[in-house]
């Protein structure tokens, strides 16, 4: 398959797939289409606010089989596999930084054409921009300029 394939392919798969994971209360966060070691791959990355269960993954996986089943739409022998994003995902979109809200995150963003470190609290997020509460300061980084992004895990 070339690039535009298989951009096409994960384009349908997404707008197949979508629905069925929103039905379920569920949010589709990534579809990867790639060959590996054990052929092809299609994996759905799913989440929800609560979090995701082996259960949760089961379900999607049967429901979106069924689906890929009857619309037919990839002409290869594949591997589906549903899962968590996990603990360590980073964080990408508007839609991420919402979800974390109140979450402590570390961020490293470009600020004068240099990478700068940063480490605190979402305070929110609104039109492309991340505002982040590190200690008694609200920095407003452009999501433009977020080159990585991750949740701070405290144990």
């Amino acid at each position: 398959m070339v690039a535009d394939g298989k951009d096409w392919l994960i384009n349908k798969i997404t707008e197949l797939v979508e629905p069925v994971v929103a039905d379920m209360q569920l949010e589709l966060v990534e579809v990867q289409f790639r060959r590996e070691p054990s052929g092809q791959v299609l994996r759905l990355i799913i989440d929800s606010a609560d979090g995701i269960g082996i259960d949760q993954c089961v379900a999607v996986s049967r429901e979106v089989g069924y689906l890929l089943e009857v619309e037919d739409v990839i002409d290869l022998a594949y591997h589906l596999e549903v899962s968590s994003p996990g603990l360590d995902r980073p964080l990408t979109t508007e839609r991420d930084f919402k979800r974390y809200l109140g979450k402590k995150i570390n961020v490293m963003a470009k600020q004068d054409d240099k990478p700068v470190d940063m480490t605190g609290i979402i305070a929110g997020c609104e039109e492309g921009t991340l505002e982040l509460q590190v200690e008694e300061t609200i920095k407003h980084i452009p999501l433009a300029n977020i080159i990585k992004a991750v949740q701070v895990i405290e144990f």
